[in-house]
């Protein structure tokens, strides 16, 4: 009996919805479409055989009211209807690709628009009904607003993760992840993690084979994280702590720092460096240190001979094998990656 039920689960219609806001990276929506669409493709054509995708796998784009959408780059993107979500439950998804904001103020902005504000109601009934939802870059705001995120962890697009913590202390947040799987909830980082995160609903609701071919078919590299995309100098704030915090590492690279003694450098108790730099930095002051440490080899890498023993001890690691893993973990490569990386960009300049 429970097989028979297995199967007539298997060949529930999965229909994919993506959910179109004025704003909405036309990139983002692009390769999403093209992702599903070649997902059913390839199941079709039996490349991968998985049984009823390419018969039950099934998509539409879509604005909350069936009208034309304004992208980012300010043209029109028709829809196919407007958003209904009777009969969706939870075989269906619902993807709202991210729009692009630089800054924390210009997502302010988009929140509180009528049309966002809508938005995230349809998600919070979306997920009352047993609805997938994903959403990715900015656009994993919107969904944290509907509190269906609350106590779980989720990503987001880099530049915005301290923003993110702000406004949302109940979620854990891994910023360094380009792709965060929760019960029924998927969230993605910037705007080419819709690729990552399109993907990841393929690999979810059909078959994780079928996402790798589809990632084979479209030359798509698997980017567990989007580490190397964070710079450091971007996430600087004007607090005047943090800025005193930052040159104390950046004088004593060579060492390993205390808590104590960078909050002393700030002239603040740890427990306040520690919630200056969350609430500005969206880390701990330890991720500081690391990132500075690996931001300066980075440094070092490209623009000297010493070896990578030699950039570990100058950035405060002892054992370079330590150096490595942390090297790794805050650059998404290996130091040996990173030079020849920096060497073939030169021979080709």
């Amino acid at each position: 009996m429970s097989g028979n039920i297995a199967e007539i689960r298997s060949i529930i219609a999965i229909m994919i919805t993506h959910l179109l806001l004025d704003g909405v990276a036309e990139s983002s929506l692009g390769v999403g479409i093209d992702i599903v669409g070649s997902a059913t493709s390839l199941a079709a054509g039996r490349i991968v055989d998985v049984p009823h995708a390419a018969r039950l796998l099934k998509q539409r784009v879509v604005s909350l009211d069936g009208q034309p959408v304004r992208s980012g780059s300010g043209r029109s993107l028709a829809v196919d209807g407007a958003l209904n979500l009777r009969g969706m439950g939870s075989s269906d998804v619902l993807v709202v690709p991210g729009w692009f904001s630089a800054t924390e103020a210009s997502i302010e902005r988009l929140l509180s628009r009528d049309d966002s504000k809508c938005g995230a109601e349809a998600l919070e009934r979306a997920a009352a009904r047993g609805v997938m939802l994903a959403a990715s870059c900015s656009a994993t705001f919107l969904l944290a607003e509907t509190g269906v995120l609350d106590g779980q962890r989720a990503t987001t697009t880099w530049w915005l993760a301290a923003a993110f913590t702000r406004r949302f202390p109940a979620i854990v947040l891994a910023a360094d992840r380009m792709i965060v799987e929760a019960p029924h909830v998927l969230t993605a980082g910037s705007a080419f993690a819709h690729a990552d995160l399109m993907l990841a609903v393929i690999a979810r609701v059909a078959s994780p084979a079928l996402a790798q071919w589809v990632a084979r078919y479209l030359v798509l590299d698997h980017r567990p994280s989007q580490s190397r995309y964070m710079v450091i100098e971007h996430l600087r704030v004007s607090d005047p702590v943090l800025q005193k915090a930052e040159r104390f590492i950046i004088d004593n690279l060579d060492r390993q720092i205390t808590l104590d003694e960078l909050a002393c450098a700030a002239a603040v108790s740890s427990r306040t460096l520690s919630r200056r730099v969350h609430a500005g930095l969206g880390m701990t002051p330890n991720e500081l240190v690391q990132r500075l440490r690996v931001s300066h080899a980075v440094h070092l890498l490209e623009t000297s001979n010493a070896s990578v023993d030699e950039v570990a001890t100058r950035v405060g690691y002892a054992d370079s094998a330590a150096f490595r893993r942390v090297f790794r973990r805050f650059s998404g490569d290996s130091p040996r990656g990173k030079r020849a990386r920096a060497i073939k960009c030169d021979k080709e300049d």
